[in-house]
C-alpha cells in the first residue's frame, strides 16, 4: 500500500510549480484529479521533444488522471463541487480572485467542508500591492535578486530551469503534507497559500543577510563563490574543467598538501578564508597553475585521496551517462521514457510512476462516478 492512498486531491492546475505539488502527491500514492480547461494545460504545449510530448508535462504530471472542464459552464462547475466535496485536497493556481469569482471562494469552500485542505498558489501572493501583477518562472527570477547573484561579470543571467516554479511546488508540497498531518490530529483542514516570489525570497536569505546586515553584496561569480574561496571550475592539463570547494581550513591544508605546498597555509592572503578571498587572484593562480600539471584523471586521484571535494563539469551526455543515477519508466500515449527518479528513496524503493494522462482521457469515467 503507497503512504497516501485513500486521499484525493482536486488539482485545478497549468504550467509547472501546482503540478509540481500535485505530481510529488501522485507519486506518493494520492489520487489525483487534474482539472484542465477544454484546450488542455497550456504546458502540453511547451515542446514535443520528448517523443512528440512536451518535457514538463511529462515530468509533472504522470500518475494523474485527467479531465477537461469549462468552469463558465454550469453543469462542469457543479460537477466540479462534487468532487471538492469528496477530496482531502484542493489544489489551485489560477489567477487571484478567480475561484470567488466563480462561487468558489476557499474560505467558503472549508466552511463547507472542515476537513478540506486548500492550497492556493500565485505569483507573489494573495494580499499586498503586487499581488495581481502577472508572473512566470523568469520574472519571478529577476524580481527575487535572484538574477543579480546568477551570472557573470558581463551580466545576469536565468538559471536554466525553473527554479522558483520548483521552489513554489516543493513549499506546497511540504505545506500539504503537514496540513494532513495535523488533520489526523485536529480533524480540521486549513488554507495554504503559497507564491513563486515569496519561494524564492525564502531561498535568497543568505544573500541578503550579507547585503543588510554584513555590508557585502554578492556579486555576479560565474562558477565562483562570493564568500569561499579557493571554489569553482580549474582547467586541468588535458583541457578538461575540474571544480572544487574548499568549506573549511582543514581541508584547505589537506589541499595545499596534496598540491606539494604545505606551507602556504602558514602565508598572509592565504591564512584563513577571509584572507583568501581578499587574495583570490592569487589563490586561484595557485590552484590553476597545480592543476594544469595533470590530466582530469590524475587531479581526481590526488584531491580523492586528500579527501577534498571536487565534480566534473557535466554536459548533458554526461549526465545521461552518471553511473549514480537512477530511473524510472513514464508511459505517455504510445511511448514510453525514462527520467531521472525522485530524489527520496523511501525504505530502499524508488517509486513506480504512473501514466501521463491524455487531455479528458478520464473525463467520462470521472463524470459518471460525480454527477
Amino acid at each position: 500500500m503507497a503512504d497516501l492512498d485513500g486521499i484525493t486531491i482536486v488539482a485545478i492546475e497549468q504550467a509547472v510549480a501546482a503540478p509540481y505539488a500535485s505530481g510529488r502527491l501522485a507519486d506518493a500514492g494520492a489520487r489525483v484529479i487534474k482539472v484542465e480547461r477544454e484546450g488542455g494545460d497550456f504546458a502540453r504545449q511547451y515542446d514535443t521533444l520528448a517523443k512528440g510530448n512536451s518535457a514538463y508535462f511529462v515530468w509533472l504530471n504522470r500518475g494523474k488522471e485527467s479531465i477537461a472542464l469549462d468552469l463558465k459552464s454550469a453543469g462542469d462547475l457543479s460537477l466540479l463541487r462534487n468532487m471538492v466535496a469528496k477530496a482531502d485536497v484542493l489544489i489551485q493556481n489560477l489567477a487571484p480572485g478567480a475561484m470567488a469569482r466563480l462561487g468558489l471562494g476557499l474560505e467558503s469552500l472549508r466552511d463547507q467542508h472542515d476537513r478540506l485542505i486548500t492550497c492556493s498558489i500565485s505569483g507573489y501572493g494573495e494580499e499586498g500591492p503586487r499581488a495581481n501583477q502577472k508572473a512566470y518562472d523568469l520574472l519571478i527570477q529577476a524580481e527575487s535578486g535572484l538574477s543579480a547573484i546568477n551570472g557573470t561579470e558581463h551580466g545576469p543571467a536565468r538559471v536554466g530551469v525553473s527554479v522558483c516554479d520548483i521552489a513554489a511546488g516543493m513549499a506546497a508540497h511540504a505545506a500539504i503534507l503537514q496540513a494532513l498531518y495535523a488533520r489526523e490530529k485536529t480533524g480540521q483542514g486549513r488554507g495554504i497559500s503559497v507564491s513563486l516570489y515569496h519561494a524564492m525570497a525564502d531561498w535568497m536569505n543568505v544573500p541578503m543577510m550579507q547585503h543588510r546586515y554584513g555590508g557585502k553584496t554578492p556579486g555576479r561569480q560565474g562558477l565562483q563563490h562570493p564568500t569561499i574561496a579557493p571554489y569553482g571550475a580549474f582547467e586541468c592539463g588535458d583541457g578538461k574543467p575540474l571544480l572544487i570547494s574548499i568549506q573549511n581550513e582543514a581541508e584547505w591544508h589537506r589541499l595545499c598538501a596534496a598540491l606539494d605546498a604545505p606551507e602556504l597555509p602558514e602565508r598572509m592572503g592565504f591564512r584563513s578564508n577571509n584572507e583568501r578571498v581578499a587574495n583570490r587572484q592569487e589563490v586561484d593562480g595557485f590552484v590553476a597553475r597545480a592543476f594544469a600539471k595533470g590530466s582530469r584523471e590524475d587531479m581526481i586521484g590526488i584531491l580523492d585521496a586528500a579527501r577534498i571535494a571536487f565534480g566534473r563539469l557535466s554536459d548533458l551526455d554526461d549526465l545521461v551517462a552518471h553511473p549514480q543515477n537512477n530511473w524510472i519508466t513514464v508511459a505517455a500515449g504510445k511511448e514510453e521514457l525514462q527520467l531521472f527518479a525522485p530524489a527520496a528513496i523511501v525504505a530502499g524503493e524508488i517509486p513506480r510512476a504512473g501514466a501521463v494522462p491524455g487531455l479528458d482521457e478520464h473525463g467520462d469515467k470521472l463524470r459518471q462516478e460525480f454527477l
